[in-house]
């Protein structure tokens, strides 16, 4: 008579904590500058004649690459490589030349893309959730979180090329769910998105902590808000207490 309502309680709990990364976990948009700044550097000493390639030029390739190739949509590190072997080729260079620089120029593009500063706390904020709930990384972008050193607080993690969609699509957030074999209710998605992290997560029965760094005024939802990283381990513990104290259903 008293192990049903302990069951219901169990399936309240907060077991999974997912992470979205770029602009989460530290500041994207110069890590990209800079990457491709280095990518372009490389790639001209090889092959100057990419040099003369205009934005227009580039944006057209861009447009065929994907055009013929419509899975790479969701996989932006292949979309990437294609184009800039495409951009190659145009140059005049073979096909498997232009393969070959493709592959040099992400390459180098990868090293600086993963070259990141943390926003202050994001280190420490991992190490206190690490050691209550199962965390994921969720991106859309191509950072690989263990090439970041950090695997030691991710147990796994999902780009979209895995799944074949972005966020907000759910396919991201329930294959996290799915990978950790909890319930959609047993798990919260931390990030900066209002669409994409906030009403993803939503559409996927997912709590949500909006990481508002910049104090935007919209409301997009989300179960609790912060505006520093710092707060993210207490949003979550007053989620789990909230659920705790609130009565079974039956």
């Amino acid at each position: 008579m008293t192990r049903a309502p302990v069951v219901r309680r169990a399936l309240r709990m907060i077991r999974l904590v997912t992470f979205d990364l770029d602009n989460t976990l530290w500041s994207v948009d110069t890590v990209i500058r800079r990457a491709e700044a280095n990518m372009n550097a490389w790639l001209l000493q090889r092959a100057p004649e990419y040099g003369q390639l205009d934005s227009v030029e580039l944006a057209a390739i861009h447009s065929a690459v994907v055009d013929a190739n419509p899975d790479v949509v969701h996989d932006i590190s292949r979309r990437r490589e294609l184009v800039l072997q495409a951009a190659v080729e145009r140059c005049g260079y073979p096909a498997s030349v232009a393969a070959e620089l493709a592959a040099g120029a992400f390459a180098e593009f990868l090293d600086w893309r993963h070259r990141i500063e943390f926003f202050p706390a994001a280190l420490d904020v991992l190490e206190q959730l690490a050691g209550r709930y199962v965390l994921a990384a969720l991106t859309n972008g191509n950072a690989n979180f263990e090439r970041l050193g950090l695997g030691r607080f991710f147990s796994f993690g999902y780009c979209a090329a895995d799944v074949g969609a972005s966020k907000p699509h759910p396919a991201m957030f329930e294959r996290a769910i799915a990978h950790a074999e909890v319930a959609p209710e047993q798990a919260v998605h931390v990030g900066d998105h209002p669409v994409d992290d906030v009403q993803g997560a939503a559409g996927a029965g997912m709590a949500s902590v909006w990481v508002n760094l910049e104090r935007i005024d919209d409301d997009p939802g989300a179960t609790a808000t912060v505006d520093s990283l710092a707060k993210v381990p207490l949003a979550i513990a007053s989620l789990a207490a909230a659920r705790d104290s609130s009565p079974p259903s039956p």
